[in-house]
């Protein structure tokens, strides 16, 4: 579940999920989705759900399913057959628990201002892209009712309204929350020795002869007396574009930041007696001779907190968030009656 964090993306989002998915709970924060005719010839208002006798139909199941898996609406409206089992199963779930969210708002007397709804209202209508579309979405979702096209809008807004209360603002950690688990958990964030090289690489023939061999050597020792003439990261770039045998030559011979477990041993143990700036003597190695310019050496090491901070804030939060979120689903259908049918 994506929960939103600011009022105005909250009233985006509802009512953009009303044009894929009524009252999607976990729509994107950052991703208002336009809004486009349902191509579901095969919804026609069956029951699929009773929620405490509420009924949930085909129509809603498929909005769900298109909400998760949108690109089917790229494929005349049909899913992928080894997937679609999955995506209907989790549909299902979605729309049962946002109808057990909706009863609870209800149910808890949370209201929605009149000035929200109507900018919600006002703000789905510039979504379309003509009269004529507006038209068919009510006559289609609200049964040629704006007035229940606005219940719907307002339906959404309820559910949001109430994961707000009950998930969002629950799920918020602190600093010195992540700070404590980064204290508590060292090895989570230990990252290996890496190096950042350039190459220029001569590949001998296979099964290549003595003479071959010869060739091979004495070109990769020509090689070599090139590559040390460079004066930077240009010069040896360049050079390896020239005459470099390897795939890495199209990128000047850059492999960037290579962790050290993944280098054959000869290699780390010559590049551990460099200094970045340096280039290497003739090295053999598997069949390949090779020299190597040092660009950076990282040695093993935890990453401080700042590094981390934001990306562990973030991991943080939607494990709570997804946490919360089945419990609040538990919660609900605990004292709910639902019928799949």
């Amino acid at each position: 579940m994506k929960f939103l964090i600011a009022t105005s993306i909250l009233i985006l989002t509802a009512i953009s999920s009303l044009s894929g998915q009524m009252a999607s709970a976990h729509a994107s924060s950052a991703t208002v989705k336009p809004v486009s005719v349902p191509a579901a010839p095969q919804a026609s208002g069956k029951p699929v759900a009773r929620v405490n006798g509420a009924v949930l139909t085909d129509r809603d199941l498929l909005r769900e399913m298109y909400n998760i898996f949108p690109y089917a609406r790229q494929h005349n409206g049909s899913f992928p057959k080894e997937l679609e089992p999955g995506i209907r199963q989790g549909a299902l779930k979605m729309i049962v628990f946002e109808e057990l969210v909706y009863q609870d708002a209800e149910r808890r007397k949370l209201t929605v201002s009149p000035v929200k709804l109507n900018k919600a209202v006002a703000d789905f209508r510039t979504q379309f892209k003509n009269p004529e579309e507006y038209r068919y979405f009510v006559k289609t979702e609200g049964g040629g009712s704006e007035q229940a096209l606005r219940a719907k809008i307002q339906r959404s807004l309820l559910i949001d309204l109430e994961l707000q209360q009950e998930i969002q603002h629950k799920a918020a950690i602190s600093l010195a929350q992540a700070k404590a688990y980064y204290d508590k958990n060292p090895n989570q964030f230990r990252v290996g020795e890496t190096f950042t090289i350039q190459t220029i690489s001569i590949l001998p023939p296979d099964k290549a002869t003595p003479a071959q061999l010869k060739d091979a050597r004495k070109k990769a020792e020509d090689a070599v007396k090139q590559a040390k003439a460079t004066k930077d990261y240009e010069t040896f770039g360049v050079l390896a574009e020239k005459i470099s045998e390897d795939n890495y030559r199209v990128m000047m011979g850059d492999h960037h930041e290579v962790e050290g477990d993944k280098l054959p041993p000869v290699v780390v143990k010559v590049l551990l007696t460099m200094q970045p700036g340096q280039v290497s003597n003739l090295i053999q190695f598997e069949g390949v001779y090779s020299v190597i310019r040092l660009n950076a050496h990282t040695p093993a090491r935890v990453k401080n907190f700042d590094e981390v901070k934001d990306a562990l804030l973030k991991q943080m939060q939607q494990q709570k968030t997804e946490q919360l979120r089945t419990s609040l689903d538990k919660k609900l259908r605990s004292n709910a009656k639902v019928e799949v049918l």
